[in-house]
């Protein structure tokens, strides 16, 4: 099936080739005979009406050294093309919800946008997990310096983090005891100003925060354990964290259970979720990586599970 795809990424020159997931996803798609048109962010715009972007075709290879060509600019409706995908990293802030507006405009142009403009804006990669309470740790969302510390003393030790980050950034564990737990909550809500999350820690991290991959509502019967440094709370793979592959136990097959549906009724076709332990932690929705560490260590090819659902959704469509 001869497609054209659209990527929306951070700037292509500055990613890690051996681990980006865009790149495997996009070197899939070349490998199938799809056309790839490259954008950044800030290459989309309305005018009269419609949604456009500054495009170049990109060709991809999977080489350290040499991984990309982009031909020159070209001004194009994003309703030519068949597919987008949004794999822009977060912060998720103003500029990304103002990209999903013009996005849902190519999507009335009969163009796939993968993830769903309109999920992406409402399922908060931390707050999405509050739709499966059954699944979740105990947890706090709030701006209120008073719940914070309250929640800190009923839980004895707690992970505070901010609602729109990435990779670790900002993430502190503290307890009742700590002489920093006030200006911990006074940085992070910004002396109230700002919502922050709050989840009491768990102490299962030790064996790694995994990384489970859901294409189209499926798993990926496999998780990536991000185990923390030594000294050091946070498992993401940014923040320091080693990476081990792991088959997936029961408990989280059956949290991706009860996860899977509700991501696909959404248009999430492609969705890493974390769990540690027993417990859900985050849904990340944005630009969910990890496919080229379970690639290598499982012999897998997740990119064409993935393109092989966005052919048979436009097949369907």
């Amino acid at each position: 099936m001869k497609i054209k795809l659209g990527v929306v990424m951070d700037a292509i020159e500055s990613i890690n080739v051996k681990k980006d997931t865009t790149l495997a996803m996009l070197l899939e798609a070349q490998s199938r005979g799809w056309s790839i048109s490259y954008m950044q962010q800030r290459d989309l715009f309305l005018e009269n009406g419609q949604a456009w972007a500054a495009m170049r075709q990109l060709q991809v290879q999977d080489n350290p050294e040499n991984w990309y060509q982009l031909s020159d600019e070209k001004t194009a409706e994003l309703g030519s093309l068949d597919v987008i995908l949004m794999r822009k990293d977060p912060p998720f802030d103003m500029e990304y919800i103002y990209s999903t507006y013009l996005l849902e405009l190519a999507e009335t142009a009969g163009v796939k946008v993968i993830n769903k403009p309109r999920s992406l804006r409402d399922a908060n990669e931390k707050l999405f997990i509050a739709n499966f309470p059954q699944c979740i740790a105990p947890t706090i969302v709030t701006r209120q310096g008073d719940r914070l510390r309250q929640f800190a003393k009923k839980q004895g030790e707690v992970i505070f983090k901010p609602l729109d980050g990435m990779g670790g950034a900002s993430v502190f564990r503290t307890n009742k005891k700590d002489p920093n737990l006030n200006v911990i909550i006074e940085t992070l809500t910004n002396m109230g100003k700002q919502t922050i999350m709050g989840q009491r820690y768990l102490p299962e991290i030790s064996a790694g925060d995994k990384r489970i991959l859901v294409v189209n509502g499926e798993t990926i019967p496999y998780a990536l354990a991000r185990i923390p440094a030594a000294g050091e709370t946070r498992g993401n793979l940014a923040a320091g964290g080693t990476g081990k592959g792991l088959e997936l136990t029961k408990r989280d097959k059956w949290i991706c259970a009860q996860v899977g549906p509700t991501l696909r009724e959404k248009g999430l076709m492609f969705v890493g979720i974390d769990v540690i332990g027993d417990y859900l932690t985050e849904i990340n929705v944005t630009s969910p990586t990890c496919v080229r560490e379970l690639d290598t260590i499982f012999g897998l090819n997740i990119s064409a599970t993935f393109l092989d659902s966005i052919e048979e959704t436009l097949a369907t469509s």
